[in-house]
């Protein structure tokens, strides 16, 4: 029967701003991480081999009960103290009050410190072109400062928008032998803070930034040891150390900034208040997005019938959101989620239930890319072969013609990541052992990142040029960087945790062990240091193409979704104490105004 003529409840119809994300029946939810009621085996979110990879077996033991509580919370959550209405009428005023703020400061400080918590409070999305002349300004205008934190503020506000500074910035606070002078700084937690968050932005050979990464690091250590630090600095100085700032995901560090900023001498009051009107109103958004979205989820995931797919469609949508969560940017964000819901139902089959025999199959008909095909297929992979071809259909369909080429590459790299799935499973069934350049330059090609990456070209229209597609679809640097960091992270916990499957090659934590004859724990540190390396890259990248950084601006929001759920060696999604909790302040909770 051909796929045109299966009726298809998953596929969603209609103008995509009106396609909002929900979710089926939620391993997790904002009540917690609960495991699926129907007896089918929930899995950590992730291959360890193949990006989404899980762990057999593993469940988050919480009740049934839970289950349900999940559910009615995430059906009747979102109910503000003030109404919706009132809320977009006191952004608006603030809005325009905010503008004429950017507009009365003359005084270099007073630009750098607005835009800084203007980004640091979540609604930099709101003042782009105001921004922009900002940045101008600072770029165009010596600056000379004794302030540790002010010269560090300056470097990093330059950097984080694709301005190359150099490190010689930071030359008055080194001795002659051009090394940082003790006395002065190591008693200036505010400024050590700023040089370490500013530091991380370095680039290949530029020892100076990793010294002073260090010096900062041991300083502030060294405080936080003494115990004398006072929040909100000492909590602050905690995350850094923790996560440095260049690292974090944004829309988390806004919920502990908004606490913070109301707390700091001289503050904002509109500024804060818009903040916390704006995160309420986006919020609103996001949860009508998912329950869209749990549904679209819950249709395909019971029309497919293969009970061996992880049913994880909130984890899907939040990793969405941390590449896009702008208003104005649902059908990015729809796409994505629902492509990675795709490819995370190919993996499963790939990884943990087809045969050897049953992978060519598969892979060959994902090749073809053909109704056709679909007689090559074993009957239980027919209904996900249907929805695989049309869900691209309707993704052809939402976007304008002129940007259909790029749901065009993004079929290709679709393509290309089912024969990266599928050459992982070779070796695993020939028991071949791979070097670890070999494993390296396959595992970070099937880490999904250059499919993850060409999603974000899509349905934004014309601020994604020619230049800035081809930056994100080509198997650059920068793509290749964030495969190695989610390749490298991914690996790292999964052999903490003991993870294998059926279907996974050997990591690349062990084969590095077994190349080198060294401890875990040594192949660990010399990971780490790649991992370093890597985001040298990602700041490279973003100081060689100033005029692409919004494109290059979504990539690095893929690079930061890594740490943002790989970090302190554990995989997020198995975790119900570090993820549900972010979940509900995300999605569920008001900021109460």
């Amino acid at each position: 029967m051909p796929a045109s003529s299966i009726p298809l409840p998953f596929m969603c119809h209609g103008p995509p701003l009106h396609t909002r994300v929900g979710h089926r029946r939620p391993i997790l939810s904002p009540a917690g991480l609960v495991a699926r009621p129907d007896g089918v085996r929930a899995k950590a979110y992730f291959r360890q081999r193949n990006v989404l990879r899980h762990a057999s077996g593993h469940t988050h033991g919480v009740s049934s009960d839970a289950t349900t509580t999940g559910r009615n919370e995430l059906a009747s959550s979102f109910e503000p103290s003030r109404s919706e209405g009132w809320m977009m009428e006191m952004a608006e005023k603030l809005k325009r009050d905010v503008r004429i703020l950017f507009g009365t400061s003359n005084d270099m400080r007073e630009k750098m410190n607005l835009i800084d918590v203007v980004q640091r409070l979540g609604i930099e999305h709101l003042f782009q072109e105001e921004i922009g002349s900002a940045m101008s300004d600072i770029k165009g205008s010596e600056f000379t400062s004794s302030s540790l934190h002010e010269v560090a503020l300056w470097f990093r506000l330059l950097r984080e928008h694709g301005i190359w500074i150099s490190p010689d910035a930071f030359s008055r606070f080194k001795g002659e032998d051009g090394r940082f002078i003790n006395t002065g700084i190591a008693d200036e937690p505010k400024g050590l803070l700023s040089l370490y968050n500013a530091a991380h932005l370095l680039i290949h050979d530029e020892p100076e930034l990793e010294e002073a990464i260090s010096l900062a690091k041991h300083h502030l250590e060294f405080m936080r040891g003494e115990g004398g630090l006072k929040p909100p600095l000492a909590d602050q100085i905690n995350r850094a150390l923790d996560l440095p700032l260049p690292r974090t995901y944004k829309r988390v560090e806004t919920l502990q900034y908004m606490l913070e900023y109301g707390q700091e001498e001289g503050h904002n009051v509109d500024l804060l208040d818009l903040a916390k009107l704006e995160f309420n109103l986006l919020q609103h958004v996001h949860l009508k997005e998912l329950r869209a979205f749990s549904q679209w989820w819950k249709n395909i995931y019971g029309y497919v019938q293969l009970s061996y797919a992880r049913d994880r469609a909130v984890e899907t949508y939040l990793w969405s959101y941390v590449v896009f969560y702008e208003e104005g940017l649902v059908l990015p964000r729809m796409i994505f989620a629902k492509i990675f819901a795709l490819l995370v139902t190919m993996d499963d089959t790939y990884d943990d239930h087809a045969t050897i025999e049953e992978s060519r199959k598969l892979n060959e008909a994902i090749q073809r890319w053909d109704e056709s095909a679909i007689s090559l297929l074993p009957e239980y992979m027919k209904k996900f072969y249907i929805a695989l071809l049309n869900n691209f259909k309707e993704f052809e369909a939402q976007v304008d013609v002129s940007g259909q080429y790029r749901v065009l590459c993004i079929k290709k790299e679709f393509q290309k990541l089912s024969a990266y799935y599928l050459q992982e499973v070779e070796w695993s069934h020939q028991n071949y052992k791979p070097s670890f350049k070999e494993q390296v330059t396959l595992s970070t090609l099937s880490s999904s990142m250059p499919l993850l990456c060409a999603i974000t070209t899509v349905g934004r229209g014309d601020i994604v040029t020619r230049d800035a597609f081809e930056l994100a679809t080509q198997h650059n640097s920068a793509v290749l960087a964030c495969g190695r960091i989610l390749r490298f992270m991914n690996d790292i916990a999964a052999f903490k945790s003991g993870r294998k499957n059926k279907g996974d090659a050997t990591s690349t934590v062990e084969c590095y062990m077994n190349e080198h004859k060294v401890t875990s724990e040594e192949a660990i540190a010399r990971i780490d240091s790649m991992i370093e390396d890597e985001w040298k890259t990602l700041n490279e990248v973003r100081c060689e193409h100033p005029q692409l950084l919004p494109v290059v601006q979504r990539v690095m929001n893929l690079a930061i979704s890594v740490p943002f759920f790989y970090n302190k060696r554990n995989d997020a999604y198995t975790s119900s104490k570090y993820l549900h909790k972010i979940v509900e302040s995300l999605f569920v909770n008001p900021i109460p105004i």
